[in-house]
């Protein structure tokens, strides 16, 4: 997500004045994609309600892009400096040292039974929740319609389908027939969601462990690597440097037949004038039983205490309406049950629909473990090279299971 960083590095961080009063820092990820959007507005407005209602509590917000959020919170927590509450991409870390609070030290029953019960396993580590949901999505197929009309297909069900229909928007003369982002932005990502579409994934779903070299993720690069790629089928950027932006942006300019994309991508097209559709992934012999879900955390550093002021701001910002603004700003799906509800009846959230209901079918990264952040950025530079005209998919994917297996040995 394209974000704006706005702040210097926090000083000093929950301090508790003479008066008793109480200073909460929050530090947040941004999700807009301008001024007008910033996320630093919707916390400022949700903070000027809840100042409102409980005196002697301010809350500070500071708000960063995604590309420098988590490293600026890391250098605060070096520091010695933490925040009270952290809006970030990754909690195992902070968890496995001790740093966190567990959610049910802070957050009321009500609101802890109200997330989606997917995300608050994935919060957890070693069967503790420290991660507290934020804000999630999945992924769908989009397919330029203007593109596939004139090429005289209809949209994929299966890995077959799809590599025909690449074949027809090639002949059209279309630049990115089907777009492969695996460079280094969100490799993670068009790679998991190729994995479970292939019956795999990054974990074996019984055991527990990692299964990244697994026959079927094997099967699934070959057919990338031969099928579409080794046919000209994924455009003129080489996969491995092909990032996710581009690839969004090359669809709202009409130039890609397909890609998998998130919510976000149909305000980005729609604002373009693309006529486009969305379908679930497709997979080997039909469409994927497995989407990919993903999701942000909130989490709450015991340094500087206030655990009560701290759990009664997150039951505050976990409340339906607050949790629905959200969603609607941003267009993410929310993480609570009693939000997801309203949202899948309302006609005015009619375009998310889908994504809901994907969502309930979704699997997350591996995030309550502390190697994932080691294996997600080894995915990043290696990947693109699997499906490369030297590379060999089952020796990537050898060498990715052997940096999940180190860094496991390292927890």
């Amino acid at each position: 997500m394209s974000a704006l960083g706005l702040t210097a590095a926090l000083g000093g961080c929950g301090l508790t004045g003479d008066s008793g009063d109480v200073t909460l820092r929050l530090v947040a990820a941004d999700y807009g994609d301008s001024d007008a959007n910033s996320s630093q507005k919707y916390w400022d407005k949700l903070v000027k309600a809840y100042e409102a209602e409980h005196p002697g509590v301010t809350v500070d917000v500071t708000v960063y892009s995604w590309k420098d959020v988590d490293a600026e919170v890391k250098k605060m927590v070096d520091a010695g400096e933490a925040p009270d509450m952290a809006q970030i991409g990754a909690y195992a870390d902070y968890a496995a040292k001790g740093l966190l609070y567990e959610a049910d030290e802070l957050i009321s029953i009500p609101v802890q039974a109200d997330f989606v019960a997917q995300f608050a396993d994935a919060g957890q580590v070693n069967g503790v929740q420290y991660g507290i949901p934020f804000a999630s999505s999945t992924r769908l197929l989009f397919y330029n319609k203007t593109l596939f009309e004139k090429a005289g297909i209809s949209a994929p069900t299966t890995w077959k389908e799809l590599a025909a229909d690449a074949e027809a928007l090639k002949a059209e003369g279309v630049k990115y027939p089907y777009a492969l982002p695996l460079g280094p932005e969100e490799a993670q990502a068009e790679t998991m969601q190729w994995l479970l579409s292939g019956g795999g994934g990054y974990t074996d779903t019984d055991l527990g462990t990692y299964s990244i070299d697994s026959a079927q993720n094997v099967d699934t690069f070959n057919w990338l690597k031969n099928d579409l790629v080794g046919k000209g089928l994924t455009g003129p950027v080489a996969p491995g440097e092909l990032n996710r932006a581009d690839a969004f942006s090359a669809f709202a300019a009409g130039d890609v037949g397909m890609l998998n994309g998130h919510p976000s991508l149909m305000q980005m097209a729609g604002k373009k004038g693309v006529k486009f559709g969305m379908v679930p992934m497709p997979g080997a012999d039909g469409p994927s039983k497995v989407s990919m879900g993903v999701a942000d955390w909130m989490m709450a550093f015991k340094e500087n205490g206030h655990a009560d002021q701290v759990g009664e701001f997150l039951d505050f910002v976990y409340d339906k309406e607050n949790v629905l603004d959200f969603s609607r700003e941003y267009d993410l799906l929310p993480v609570t049950n009693s939000a997801s509800r309203v949202m899948t009846a309302a006609s005015q959230d009619a375009d998310l629909k889908p994504f809901l209901e994907e969502l309930a079918l979704s699997e997350l990264y591996p995030v309550g473990r502390t190697s994932w952040a080691a294996v997600s950025a080894d995915v990043k530079q290696r990947i693109g090279k699997a499906v490369s005209s030297g590379g060999s998919p089952a020796a990537i994917l050898q060498q990715l299971q052997s940096t999940a297996t180190r860094a496991e040995s390292a927890e």
